[in-house]
């Protein structure tokens, strides 16, 4: 019996849902970054490979409270709820799917029986039932944001919380948004350097969404997408020491070819990246992602993407390629809190089952 006719037995048709892709996505074996050069995600994660470094043993705290939760608990492996399309998107855009949402309650609840390590919130949000919950499911409260009122609409992530206030509501972890590649990048690297070493300071772990933002990256494809200016978003991000990166699963490659020009001269970069390193395949073009992580030392975690019409597949997909890439979760949002909570706890399950099923191995 193959490797993918066995998948097919678990708790979630992992194999079915795949499709055509399954024997691709399960049998790959990455040759240009072997996983033994990787610091892979496992129960002993903190003690391994945290306890090595600079981190208080306040903060080592707060990351083995955030593995030891949910379903994924002591397995070194993360799945968490993030709910700040709010703000980023628009309450409305985000929540007339499933109204019930627009109460923060509910955005907890969903992430307490969908067996999440963490929800990832706002201020408001974990704010309003902090006391009711702080003690039952680690809080990581994102402090800045791009609000989306603003007319025209403009696009820099703000602060929209302290530090201190995320220590007070009981907190665990603070996540932070850097726009790489824009104009106020700068800024926010600075703003986001000074309230991560706060939050080290004050015990807490933290996590950095690690998005490219402009309209340049937008060529003959989406470069925001491409694995080596991602990967490169990730190094800065592990260069801020945040514990945990959050990245878009890679879609294309070659971002820095394409957009140096001899008229525009842009970055650096090696041809071993595209023709040692790095395949086509999508595992290959995760995999750089996690090297740029300090190869595993930092978790990667990718995130789940817009809502559509095959969300389980697409999350299964993502799951077992960051899972098969040497990352450490799945960040999955809209996928879950935009149907009604029932089919979200499934949605989340189907995610979880990929990192629990042993048969899905890193490649």
């Amino acid at each position: 019996m193959s490797a993918v006719t066995a998948l097919a037995k678990g708790p979630t048709d992992i194999e079915g849902l795949l499709g055509a892709e399954a024997d691709s996505l399960l049998s790959y074996v990455c040759k240009g970054i072997p996983k033994e050069g990787l610091h892979l995600p496992g129960p002993d994660f903190v003690d391994r490979v945290v306890a090595l470094s600079d981190r208080s043993p306040s903060v080592m705290r707060s990351l083995q409270q955030i593995f030891d939760q949910g379903r994924l608990a002591r397995t070194g492996y993360l799945s968490i709820l993030p709910v700040d399309q709010g703000i980023e998107h628009s309450a409305g855009a985000s929540f007339a799917k499933n109204p019930a949402m627009f109460d923060p309650e509910n955005i907890v609840k969903l992430a307490l029986e969908g067996g999440c390590n963490a929800v990832a919130s706002t201020l408001g949000v974990l704010g309003a039932c902090a006391r009711k919950y702080a003690h039952k499911i680690p809080f990581l409260l994102k402090f800045n944001h791009n609000e989306f009122l603003t007319y025209p609409n403009k696009y820099d992530q703000i602060f929209f919380a302290s530090v201190k206030q995320a220590k007070d509501m009981g907190a665990v972890a603070v996540g932070a948004t850097i726009y790489f590649g824009s104009a106020e990048s700068s800024r926010q690297i600075v703003e986001v350097s000074k309230a991560f070493e706060i939050a080290h300071e004050m015990g807490m772990a933290t996590v950095l969404w690690c998005y490219l933002r402009n309209s340049a990256f937008k060529k003959d494809k989406d470069y925001h997408l491409a694995a080596d200016l991602t990967g490169q978003a990730n190094h800065l991000g592990v260069t801020l020491e945040a514990d945990i990166i959050k990245q878009k699963l890679p879609e294309n490659n070659g971002g820095f070819t394409i957009l140096n020009t001899k008229d525009n001269p842009y970055g650096k970069t090696d041809k071993r990246v595209y023709t040692e390193l790095t395949t086509d395949h999508p595992i290959d073009l995760t995999r750089y992602q996690v090297a740029n992580c300090y190869m595993g030392r930092a978790g990667l975690i990718n995130s789940g993407g817009a809502s559509g019409e095959h969300d389980f597949a697409d999350a299964v997909r993502t799951a077992v390629i960051n899972k098969r890439a040497g990352g450490t979760g799945l960040i999955s949002g809209r996928k879950a809190f935009q149907r009604p909570m029932a089919e979200g706890v499934k949605l989340l399950n189907a995610i979880q089952d990929v990192y629990l099923d042993k048969r899905v191995t890193v490649a």
